[in-house]
Order: structure tokens, then sequence, then C-alpha cells
């Protein structure tokens, strides 16, 4: 990444998003180590079932993805703690074709645990870890092809549908013809599961969320109070998200000084922190068409909870 820039991004997002109303701020802002190591305690709450329903899929169906992909090179979005990823690196390896594993993500913390973790449970795996906010531009070097680009816990989900547009494009861009895109999408349900897995009743995800407010504290300056913010979970029916928000329980005013930047907050006044969004197969497969891809397989756990797909360029 260029020298200041996750610094400068920072102070854009924060100005951007908290300038006006509606306020929002983007949840890659999250993640922090200790904003890491609480997703990875929700990922094993009971409420919150995507995890483990991509795990059930990827148990069946990783000899399945390395058997059609051969991939040589497996590229991680978002990787976080690659856990999930060794199911994928343990039936590529079995196959006998894979060579390099080129995890990606905005938390230097979290790459650098789990791919110290990689490096020593697979020895003759060459491992390329890449600091890199993948919604600017995916820096992907010369690895040896095919590619397995993974894009695993319905991350897509934070995106909007612009943003998903946009997003598919700098895909099909990056990658050639026998590269092949593995995604993992969470789909429509009821709307009390959904929010019970953004609302848990042990509060981890409350501080999940919260945690955006300590990390703008430390790198800004800022004076929040995370204790006069209620964490919010939203099921939008229109737009078939979740909304997670934190919301001011009082008037208040809070100081951004690195910013030169004062935020008045009404009470009851919501901060958008993160959008869930759930997917349809049609609509999905629609969207992933326009965007340069077209779905070869999909997969969903026992329960249809969550779907998995692999998808090539057009």
């Amino acid at each position: 990444m260029p020298v200041g820039y996750f610094t400068d991004s920072l102070h854009s997002d924060v100005r951007q998003g908290l300038g006006t109303a509606p306020r929002t701020l983007p949840p890659k802002w999250f993640y922090d180590k200790r904003g890491s190591d609480l997703f990875e305690q929700i990922t094993r709450l009971p409420e919150y079932y995507p995890t483990r329903a991509e795990h059930e899929i990827l148990t069946r169906r990783a000899p399945d993805i390395a058997a059609l992909t051969r991939a040589a090179t497996l590229i991680e979005l978002g990787s976080g703690s690659s856990r999930k990823t060794r199911l994928l690196l343990d039936a590529l390896t079995a196959g006998g074709t894979l060579l390099r594993y080129a995890p990606l993500d905005v938390s230097a913390a979290a790459l650098e645990e789990a791919g110290a973790a990689i490096c020593r449970d697979y020895p003759d795996l060459r491992v390329a870890a890449t600091v890199a906010d993948f919604e600017t531009g995916l820096p992907l070097s010369d690895e040896p092809g095919p590619r397995l680009l993974a894009f695993l816990g319905s991350t897509i989900g934070n995106f909007d549908a612009a943003q998903r547009r946009a997003f598919y494009r700098t895909l099909s861009l990056a990658l050639s013809s026998d590269d092949v895109l593995l995604l993992g999408a969470d789909l429509v349900k009821d709307p009390g599961v959904l929010v019970r897995a953004y609302d848990d009743a042990a509060g981890v995800t409350a501080e999940f969320n919260k945690n955006v407010l300590h990390v703008l504290n430390r790198e800004l300056g800022a004076d929040f109070d995370p204790d006069a913010f209620d964490h919010v979970a939203l099921w939008n029916t229109e737009e078939e998200r979740i909304e997670m928000r934190l919301r001011s329980r009082l008037a208040q005013t809070v100081k951004i000084p690195d910013l030169d930047l004062s935020v008045d907050f009404a009470e009851g006044e919501d901060l958008r922190t993160e959008l869930s969004c759930k997917f349809r197969r049609e609509s999905l497969t629609a969207e992933l068409k326009e965007g340069g891809f077209t779905v070869r397989h999909w997969w969903t756990d026992t329960a249809g909870r969550f779907a998995l797909l692999l998808a090539v360029p057009n």
C-alpha cells in the first residue's frame, strides 16, 4: 500500500460518512486486532450460522472445487484467520496442483498471525500475504495459474448493489479466462434468524460494532463514549439486508481533533456501520452475469441457509 494510505483513507471515510446525515462508516474500520479477535468470537456464537453453514459446504465440496479448478494459486480476499481456507488448502494440496497461497486483508495483524500458522502447517506451500484494501483494486502479482480467487464469508454482502457492480468489474479485469471465482453468499431467510445472528445474546456483536468507535478514538483522537451508543441490528425488508447501527442514547457532540471536526448526534440518531445484504439465487446469478461472470456451480448447506458458488469470467 502507498505510504499513508490507511490514514488518508480513514480521514476521507470519516469526513464523508460523519460530515452529513444520515451518518455512515464503512465496516472495514472494525478490523483492528481487537476487532478481528471479536469477529472470530462471533463466528463461534450459536446465533451466528453463516460460518458453520459455509464450513459445512466446504467440508463436502472442497474436493470437487479442487478437481474442477486444479488451481496452482489460491488467492483469498479478506482472509482474516484463514480458518475455513484450510479445507481448500488441504483439498488442493491433495490434488497435487497447489503451489502458492496469496491472502489479502485490510488487517495486518490478522494476516501476520494467520500467515505464520499457514507457513508452519504447510511448509511446502509458498505464502505471499498482502495488506490491501481490495475495494480500491486488486494487487495481484504474477501468481502461477490457474488461480482460484476465494471471497468467502458473504463479505460480498457488505457492498450495496452499486458497489457490487464496481467490484465485479474489478474482479473480471483482474482475472484471466482460466481463473475461477469462489464466492460465499448468505441467503434470504426468516428475519428473526437474521437479526439474532447480528444481535447475539452474549453481546459480542455489540462490542464488535462499538469497536469502530475505539478505533476512531485511538487513530483520530476522537472522544466517542461507546457506552453512549446502543448496538442495533435491523432487517431492511425492501433492500433485503441487515443494517448494523450505533444509536445515540442522548443528544451529544463528539469531537474529532485530527480532522478539526465536531459531530452533533441527536438522541436516537443512528450511525450505520455495516450492511449485510442477503441474496437469492436468480438475482445473484444475474448480477454476476452483468458484472462479467457466469455461475457454473451453486451449492448450499443442507438447511439452505448459505450458498457457495463457482463462477468463471465471461
